[in-house]
């Protein structure tokens, strides 16, 4: 599936992931490949995701909202905590 995480005025990560661990606002989930449509509210915290290839990272965000829909995740976030 592909993920991008953008800012109002950036694009912090593009790409091929398998899975994307985020912090929603009701707790955390996780989204995999085939995961059903989904728009959520997300709260500060660490963003987690793998790429294809198996390689672990993570971003530190401020509150967004996340969409699913046909293995595209996009994430809008306010800002990235330093």
């Amino acid at each position: 599936m592909n993920l991008v995480i953008l800012t109002p005025d950036k694009e912090l990560f593009q790409g091929k992931v398998t899975s994307v661990n985020v912090p929603a606002i009701g707790g955390r989930f996780e989204v995999l490949n085939g995961h059903a449509p989904i728009v959520a509210a997300l709260g500060n915290g660490e963003v987690r995701f793998q790429l294809s290839k198996g390689e672990k990272r993570s971003i530190k965000i401020e509150q967004g909202f996340i969409e699913v829909l046909r293995n595209e995740v996009s994430l809008l976030v306010s800002g990235v905590e330093e």
